[in-house]
C-alpha cells in the first residue's frame, strides 16, 4: 500500500524562493543633521541604494583647521570636529535643522540662543560665533561650519552608511552597570525591538529586508567610543560603556553598520525580515 502525503510532507523544489524570516521591527527612526548636535526623530525615512541615511550628518563644527577640503572630500576623524567624545556639553542643546529654510536653530535651557541659514555666509557666522562662545575653553582654533558636499557626509567611518541599535543590547547594559542606559546614547538611525541581546552581532554579513522594498547588507559591528558616556538629555558624562562593555563581554562593540542594496521606504513600525540561504 502507497503512503500518502500531505503538502506539509512534500519537499520544496530545489530552486523554489525561501521565504524571509521575521525577527524584529523597527521601533524608532532617527537623523542626525548636525554631527554631535540633538536627534531628530523620523516616521519614515525614504533611502536609496548606495546613498547615506537621508539628512543624516549633513553638516559639522570644524574645531580648528581639520584639513577638509570641500572640492575633494575625504574621511577626517572625528576628533577634527566638536563632538560627544571631548565636548559634552554640545548634549544640553536643543538644535533643530529645517530642511527647506536650511536654517539650524539651537535652543539652549528653553531659549533660543542663534539661527542661520547654513546655506549662506551670514547664516554659517551666527552659528561659529555662538560656539566660540559656548566652547570657548574646548576649541583648538576658530569654529566653521562645514557642509556636506554631494554624495558625502560627515561620519564616523568610512563604512557608516546607515547604523543600528538593538534595544536588547541596550537593556542587557543595564543590567551589566546597574544604571539606565538611553539608547540615543548610541546615535543610531534605526533602532530595532524585537531580538535577543547582542544577536544583532550575527548579522553581519547578511542582508536583511525592511518594509516592503528596503534592503540593506551589514557589513560591520561598531565600536563604542566615550561619547556614549555622555548622558544626552543631562549632558553628564556618568557611564563607563566602552569599558563595562570591555570587561563583561571582551570587546567594546555595540550595533551594526550597514549600506542599502535595494531603496525604498523605512516606517516606524515595519517589520525586519532575513531571507534565509537556499
Amino acid at each position: 500500500m502507497t503512503e500518502s502525503l500531505d503538502d506539509t510532507d512534500v519537499p520544496a523544489p530545489a530552486d523554489a524562493p525561501v521565504e524571509p524570516i521575521a525577527f524584529a521591527s523597527v521601533a524608532a527612526i532617527y537623523r542626525y543633521p548636525v554631527k554631535g548636535l540633538t536627534p531628530e526623530p523620523l516616521d519614515v525615512a525614504e533611502l536609496t541604494a548606495g546613498g547615506y541615511f537621508p539628512g543624516d550628518r549633513l553638516y559639522a563644527i570644524e574645531n580648528g583647521p581639520s584639513g577638509f577640503v570641500a572640492e575633494a572630500p575625504a574621511f577626517q576623524p572625528k576628533i577634527k570636529f566638536l563632538m560627544l567624545m571631548r565636548n559634552e556639553r554640545l548634549a544640553a542643546l536643543d538644535a533643530r535643522y529645517e530642511d527647506a529654510a536650511t536654517t539650524l536653530v539651537i535652543r539652549h535651557e528653553g531659549a533660543e540662543v542663534v539661527r542661520g541659514d547654513l546655506s549662506t555666509e551670514e547664516g554659517r557666522a551666527a552659528i561659529e560665533l555662538f560656539f566660540q562662545r559656548y566652547a570657548r575653553y574646548e576649541l583648538r582654533g576658530a569654529p566653521k561650519v562645514l557642509a556636506a558636499p554631494e554624495g558625502f557626509r560627515f561620519v564616523d567611518t568610512t563604512e557608516g552608511y546607515i547604523s543600528l541599535i538593538n534595544l536588547a543590547s541596550c537593556r542587557a547594559l543595564e543590567e551589566m552597570i546597574g544604571k539606565p542606559v538611553d539608547p540615543l546614547r548610541f546615535r543610531a538611525n534605526l533602532y530595532l525591538s524585537g531580538m535577543e541581546p547582542w544577536e544583532e552581532m550575527d548579522l553581519v554579513g547578511h542582508t536583511i529586508e525592511i518594509g516592503e522594498q528596503v534592503k540593506l547588507r551589514i557589513t560591520e559591528s561598531i565600536v563604542r567610543c566615550a561619547a556614549t558616556n555622555v548622558d544626552p538629555a543631562s549632558a553628564v558624562r556618568d557611564l563607563d560603556i566602552p569599558g563595562t562593555l570591555n570587561r563583561q563581554l571582551g570587546h567594546n562593540h555595540c550595533g551594526i553598520f550597514a549600506e542599502v542594496v535595494s531603496g525604498g521606504a523605512i516606517n516606524r513600525g515595519d517589520a525586519v525580515r532575513l531571507r534565509l540561504q537556499p
